[in-house]
């Protein structure tokens, strides 16, 4: 069949082609510099920022539009930013590391301080374990490399018993409180909300908490493209946050009232969760990237992790990591 088209016809089609081929990559990044994504948990400052709306509106006159996605922990949220489905997200001590470890390309943008008492260990009501001690032999339910990870392990280390002799049952958040209350393990390691939302509505009681042996930071992360490539809504991000921070420090009550159609939970329980939280957003420091590399190192030496990593390299070249007092 003979091709109806003229000669000079089909190679200014083909130019025109080429030519649109050649443009999408750059048109492609400017519509990703014109979005952040965020992912965040069913808990904390970002839920505080999505619910007030106050990002979009600093982030307008920039023609950035925001988008939000939730995760059930940070372990999953770290899986999204390493697979490119967000660019910004917030996570406690441990994800980073295990997140770092299997290769993604995550930054350390900033932190809040610490949180110890935000995390614990619990046990049923009428459990006739009463000491960290006791749990030698016993099932604990966690959420693999999540914050309570890490506080399992120095819990279990104060009380002089090895990691390797409880039974470590790796759950959600949502399962392992299904598995505590049908008596399927005799104890969860689990942070904010959940922890207060267990001791209120369950009885639960607390065996240990953080204070005294871990800080339980949590961190603002992004990744690493992005965090070059829009550094200014990096900081404009964290700026929203930190005043959302204080405000929350400031106003317990309201803010409680904010989360609670956000969660589901009921104010008392939400003011609870609130009263052990660690309130500032500040950059990354020597004296928390030392703890990081510390935990990062203990996860190593329990063969938690299979390798040894460098927390630095999670930090963007040229950002400055000077020392600073804790809050």
């Amino acid at each position: 069949m003979r091709n109806s088209l003229p000669v000079m016809l089909q190679r200014t089609i083909v130019q025109c082609v080429l030519a649109v081929l050649a443009f999408a990559p750059f048109v492609l990044a400017q519509n990703a510099d014109n979005v952040i994504r965020i992912g965040y948990q069913k808990y904390g400052t970002l839920v505080l920022l999505k619910a007030r709306g106050s990002l979009e509106k600093r982030l307008a006159p920039l023609h950035v539009e925001v988008k939000w996605t939730e995760f059930p922990a940070g372990p999953q949220l770290l899986e999204g930013l390493n697979v490119g489905s967000i660019d910004f997200g917030i996570a406690g001590e441990a994800p980073p590391i295990f997140a770092q470890v299997a290769g993604a390309d995550l930054v350390y943008v900033g932190s809040e301080p610490s949180a110890s008492a935000g995390e614990a260990i619990l046990v049923p009501k009428d459990s006739p374990i009463r000491t960290v001690a006791e749990l030698k032999g016993k099932k604990v339910a966690l959420n693999k490399g999540s914050n309570v990870h890490f506080l399992l392990v120095k819990l279990l280390e104060k009380a002089g018993v090895q990691y390797k002799d409880i039974d470590t049952v790796f759950l959600t958040p949502a399962d392992a409180r299904a598995a505590f209350e049908r008596g399927s393990v005799d104890a969860w390691a689990i942070w904010e909300p959940f922890l207060a939302a267990a001791q209120r509505q369950t009885g639960a009681r607390i065996l240990a908490d953080g204070n005294g042996v871990v800080s339980n930071h949590q961190f603002f992360l992004a990744s690493r493209t992005y965090a070059a490539r829009r550094a200014d809504v990096i900081a404009i991000v964290l700026e929203e946050l930190a005043i959302v921070d204080q405000w929350a420090k400031t106003n317990p009550k309201e803010a409680a009232a904010a989360l609670q159609p956000q969660i589901g939970l009921d104010q008392p329980t939400l003011e609870l969760a609130l009263s052990r939280g660690g309130y500032g957003v500040a950059p990354m420091n020597d004296a928390v990237l030392a703890e990081q590399q510390g935990i990062a190192d203990t996860f190593y030496d329990l063969r938690l992790i299979p390798k040894h990593i460098n927390v630095r390299d999670a930090i963007l070249p040229g950002t400055s990591t000077g020392t600073q007092a804790k809050r």
